[in-house]
């Protein structure tokens, strides 16, 4: 009962979704995420939040839906675009077999080494091959791979908006039908549901770039979809051809 005790004195780190009332998102974090949350996780969540743009990290409650979807499709190879200080990357690795394999895309190796040494205490870095490149190209050279075609279970997403259907087009193409491809920030600080002129100069291209993928994504019949509140929205696509 201690451990739930300093649980529930820890504060939690600020809600990026729809769940604006903190007593609230507390609740959801203490009653159903926070309880299950690794250990491991919850260290480099911690790390993470010393970082000033900590706000980047996928929220722990969204990051809790997909390790659960990764288990349900028993997915084994997996890709990350966008890797940010590896929360996620983590979660995935935690998820999957000991014998899995992801590849995981980031601009910047700067910031995947934040919490390297927590991945590596972990146990679970053999399971991760870090590619540092823009993923465009990165993604090209996968798919230029014959092999590769088809041949992983399950992506995700959160890097730059305006290439989101630029990575889901190849993403496409590397994840197996019956796979999930997840796509984080879908709903851009809630932006996508305000009037053009009330986002802020800096938001506005991003708003842009997630309305029209938002779009994009409903009319794409190669997928079933679920846009999901939680943490800034996040996608979740199953590939049906």
């Amino acid at each position: 009962m201690e451990g739930e005790s300093s649980k529930r004195t820890a504060p939690p780190p600020p809600s990026k979704g729809l769940l604006q009332t903190p007593e609230l998102y507390q609740y959801v974090l203490e009653t159903s995420v926070f309880p299950r949350e690794p250990q491991q996780l919850k260290e480099l969540r911690d790390l993470t939040a010393t970082h000033p743009r900590a706000m980047m990290a996928t929220a722990p409650d969204a990051a809790q839906l997909m390790g659960l979807l990764i288990k349900l499709i028993d997915a084994k190879k997996t890709i990350e675009v966008g890797v940010f200080t590896g929360y996620s990357l983590l979660l995935t690795a935690l998820s999957i077999p000991h014998d899995g394999k992801i590849t995981a895309i980031d601009m910047s190796r700067e910031s995947y080494e934040i919490g390297l040494p927590v991945i590596q205490k972990a146990g679970v870095e053999h399971k991760i091959e870090f590619v540092e490149s823009e993923a465009l190209p990165a993604l090209d050279k996968l798919v230029k791979d014959e092999g590769n075609e088809g041949s992983y279970d399950f992506a995700y997403v959160d890097a730059d908006k305006v290439n989101y259907w630029n990575y889901h087009e190849r993403l496409m193409k590397l994840v197996r039908v019956g796979g999930i491809i997840a796509y984080d920030n879908t709903l851009w600080g809630g932006t996508v549901a305000i009037p053009p002129d009330s986002v802020a100069g800096s938001h506005r291209g991003g708003t842009e770039a997630t309305i029209q993928f938002n779009k994009s994504l409903a009319a794409d019949p190669r997928v079933d979809i679920s846009l999901t509140p939680l943490g800034d929205g996040i996608t979740i696509c199953r590939r049906i051809y």
